[in-house]
């Protein structure tokens, strides 16, 4: 039986920030929000290496929401 809680993609960007801000430690952030240090650290990663899709959809203003890519991401992220 898992137990596992399912964080909101929202609170792992807000932690993942926190991480990359470097302001506090990954225990830290782990003891404020309520996450194992590792969790940290893999959603830093995760952010880090999509932070380039951001800006390769060019001068788009409205880029089109694909909704399975958006799970299988998820997937990816979540493990």
């Amino acid at each position: 039986m898992s137990n596992r809680k399912q964080h909101a993609p929202e609170f792992k960007a807000k932690v993942a920030l926190e991480a990359l801000k470097g302001e506090a430690t990954a225990a830290e952030l782990a003891s404020r929000f309520g996450v194992h240090p590792t969790m940290i650290h893999q959603w830093k990663r995760a952010l880090l290496e999509g932070a380039s899709g951001v800006f390769e959809r060019g001068g788009k203003k409205n880029p089109e929401i694909n909704e399975e890519q958006v799970k299988e991401l998820h997937a990816k992220i979540v493990g």
